[in-house]
């Protein structure tokens, strides 16, 4: 598996398995069939309401904890409780995240990068991350952090390659996590003749080509699946490497096209949600 270095000298896998939208015993399930096909980073939240079980899951496994890179993510409603990254740490099982995001640019968002700042400090957190963060919002936390993120998950894809977020982040160093990495099962763009003319030559299916460039582009990448043999194929995509010129012709498809369009209204909106996150299974 190819690792990536971030700015703060950790290494993270470039693949890994995403958890969202997974029940509980879904999530608890792929992770024990994504660790036994070698993934090493997963990826969960608060929201998911699933933490519990992605623990499990790795308990369940034979690969020891100290040997996952697993990243979660604070919801808005707790940005401001300082029990919050403990309490995500027991919900996971564990005394330590090797990464910790902000889910959303919403509510005291800043009060929730300084909570995660200080769990850097504290050594509960290797890395520090955000989530969904553009425009107004990115360029007033980037100003304000002491410590700069290592990574921001953002909606990333052929399609929507984040060209203005990522030239933002280029002076700190922030790596790129990719979610619908697959454009959120959109058949025209896993139909791309693009990606069926060099899945041919590859012996690779559409979604390998693609997410083979997302791993080229230098992001992290997180597609999700409950399917076993799903999960295994989503990581043999590091025997084969596109060339430059495939490359620059995928660059081509960029639509500049997402998939969840942000809307600040709506994110104030999650911040003022109250979610259960003990209730959690």
């Amino acid at each position: 598996m190819q690792i990536f270095e971030l700015n703060n000298g950790i290494n993270i896998p470039a693949l890994g398995l995403g958890t969202f939208q997974m029940s509980p015993d879904q999530a608890q399930k792929a992770v024990v069939a994504a660790l036994e096909s070698g993934y090493r980073l997963l990826d969960t939240a608060n929201a998911y309401l699933n933490e519990k079980a992605v623990g499990r899951g790795i308990k369940e496994s034979s690969v020891a904890r100290q040997d996952i890179f697993l990243s979660s993510k604070l919801w808005p409603t707790v940005y401001q409780d300082k029990t919050a990254v403990d309490k995500t740490l027991q919900r996971l099982g564990t005394d330590y995240l090797d990464l910790l995001f902000l889910h959303q640019p919403a509510g005291d968002f800043m009060a929730g990068y300084r909570q995660l700042e200080q769990a850097y400090r504290d050594g509960k957190i290797k890395a520090i991350g955000i989530s969904n963060f553009h425009g107004e919002k990115l360029t007033q936390l980037l100003e304000q952090a002491e410590i700069k993120p290592q990574v921001i998950q953002v909606e990333a894809h052929p399609y929507y390659p984040q060209k203005d977020v990522r030239e933002t982040l280029i002076p700190y160093g922030t790596r790129v996590m990719a979610w619908y990495p697959l454009g959120h099962g959109d058949k025209s763009l896993l139909n791309e003749p693009i990606f069926t003319k060099l899945a041919q030559k590859y012996g690779k299916s559409n979604a390998q080509i693609i997410l083979r460039w997302h791993v080229q582009m230098g992001f992290i990448v997180i597609p999700g699946s409950t399917n076993p043999a799903h999960i295994k194929d989503n990581a043999d995509i590091f025997d084969f490497e596109l060339t430059a010129d495939e490359m620059a012709e995928i660059a081509k498809i960029d639509q500049n096209k997402r998939y969840y369009i942000p809307n600040d209204a709506r994110e104030e909106q999650y911040a003022r949600m109250q979610m259960d996150f003990e209730a959690q299974k």
